[in-house]
C-alpha cells in the first residue's frame, strides 16, 4: 500500500520510508537507487567523499533510477590537532597495526574533504533533495538549494537542535533518537544531554516545530514505521535495516555481525572516529575505552584509524571494524533492498489494521 502525506508529497515518494545516508561506501548507487525506484527515497552518503566522488556518484545513481534520491553531508565543526593526544592514541593503535600487519601510515594532508567544494558539487547537480548533519547549513546556502527545487533536511538530536534548524529555513527535520547506529548528530550542548529515546524525542519535535519530522533510531520493521507515524513522524529514516540488503557496500563481516548480532549489546563510542558513535561492541572499542577522554578530535581520530578498519575489513576481523548498528541491530534481515520496501509496507500495513 501507499501512505501519501505531505511529506511523500513534497519529497515526490509513494512510501515513507528513507534510507538513512550511511557514509564510508555503504550507500552504493545500487542501493540507493533500488530504495528509490521502489517508492522511497534512497540517500547517497556523501560525507567522506571527495568532490569528484561524489559528482560520479550521482551520476551512476541517476543512470540507473528516474526517482528522487538525497545526497548528505557533514556540516564541519571546529577540531584540534593535539600532537600529544595523536601520538598517545597512535602508540595503542599500532597495537593493533602489528596484528593485522600494517604499519603506521604518514599523516594525513588532509583530515576531511574541502566542504565548500562538496556543497558546490551537490548545489549544481540539482538533486531533488539535500540532507545534512553534525550541524546546522547556513540560511544562504539553505535558500541557494530551495531556490533551485531541492528540499532541505536537517537532523537533529533535541527539540532545541530541531527549532534552531527550522528558524534556518529547512523543509524538513530528522529527529534521531538515540537508539540510532552510527554518529550522534548533536551539535548544541553535549551529545551525554542528547541521547533522548526516539520514542519520547519525536512528538516533542513534531509539537516544537512547523515542519514534516522523519523518526529515526531504532526502526527496523512496519511495527517501528507504525509506531513512527503514531507518534507524529511523517516518515521514518532507517540505517541498520539496510545494511545488510545485498546492494549494500558494509564490508561482508559488518553484515554477518548484524544478522548474527542476538544480545550483542551496542555501545556509543569515540574510539574509532573521535566522535560519539553507537555500534557493536567489540574488541577495538573495549580496548580503547580508556584513552577516550584523550583521543584526538574528530575528524583527526577518524583519519588515523581509517587503515585499521580497512584491512579489518579486508581480513573479515570485526574485532577491529566499526560496526555501527541501531539498538534493535538483531532485527536485521538479508534480502534485496526492493523486498525490504515492500515487506516494511506490508508488515505498517498489517499492524495499523490489527
Amino acid at each position: 500500500m501507499a501512505l501519501q502525506n505531505d511529506l511523500t508529497r513534497r519529497l515526490g515518494i509513494e512510501h515513507p520510508i528513507i534510507q538513512a545516508p550511511m557514509a564510508g561506501g555503504t550507500t552504493t548507487p545500487e542501493l540507493v537507487a533500488a530504495v528509490s525506484n521502489s517508492g522511497g527515497l534512497g540517500s547517497i552518503g556523501a560525507g567522506y567523499m571527495a568532490p569528484d566522488a561524489i559528482a560520479e556518484a550521482i551520476d551512476r545513481t541517476r543512470a540507473l533510477t528516474n526517482r528522487p534520491f538525497a545526497v548528505n553531508l557533514f556540516i564541519p565543526g571546529a577540531f584540534s590537532l593535539n600532537t600529544d593526544a595523536i601520538e598517545q592514541a597512535n602508540a595503542r593503535l599500532d597495537r593493533f597495526r602489528d596484528e593485522l600487519a600494517i604499519e603506521r601510515p604518514e599523516p594525513p594532508t588532509r583530515y576531511a574533504p574541502p566542504f565548500d567544494d562538496q556543497f558546490e558539487v551537490v548545489a549544481q547537480a540539482g538533486v531533488a533533495v539535500f540532507s545534512f548533519t553534525f550541524g546546522q547549513l547556513d540560511a544562504a546556502r539553505i535558500a541557494r538549494l530551495r531556490a533551485a527545487g531541492t528540499v532541505v533536511i536537517g537532523t537533529a538530536t533535541t527539540v532545541a537542535e530541531a527549532r534552531a534548524l527550522a528558524n534556518e529555513g529547512v523543509d524538513m527535520i530528522v529527529a534521531q533518537g538515540s537508539e540510532a547506529g552510527g554518529h550522534r548528530g548533536t551539535f548544541l550542548g553535549t551529545f551525554e544531554q542528547a541521547l533522548i529515546g526516539t520514542m519520547a524525542l519525536v512528538p516533542q519535535v513534531v509539537d516544537a516545530v512547523d515542519v514534516p519530522v522523519i523518526a529515526s533510531g531504532g526502526i527496523m520493521d512496519g511495527r517501528g514505521l507504525a509506531a513512527a507515524t503514531a507518534l507524529g513522524a511523517q516518515a521514518a529514516q532507517m540505517g541498520s535495516a539496510f545494511l545488510t540488503c545485498r546492494e549494500s557496500g558494509a564490508k561482508p563481516a559488518h553484515k554477518k555481525a548484524l544478522l548474527d548480532a542476538g544480545d550483542r549489546a551496542t555501545v556509543v563510542t569515540r574510539a574509532f572516529s573521535g566522535k560519539p558513535a553507537r555500534g557493536l561492541a567489540n574488541r577495538f572499542i573495549t580496548e580503547m575505552a580508556p584513552l577516550e577522554p584523550e583521543l584526538p578530535d574528530y575528524p583527526v581520530q577518524n583519519a588515523w584509524t581509517k587503515d585499521i578498519r580497512a584491512a579489518a575489513g579486508n581480513a573479515e576481523d570485526d574485532a577491529f571494524m566499526s560496526l555501527w548498528a541501531g539498538q534493535a541491530a538483531s532485527l536485521a534481515r538479508s534480502m534485496d533492498a526492493a523486498e525490504l520496501v515492500d515487506t516494511l509496507m506490508r508488515e505498517y500495513d498489517a499492524c495499523v489494521r490489527g
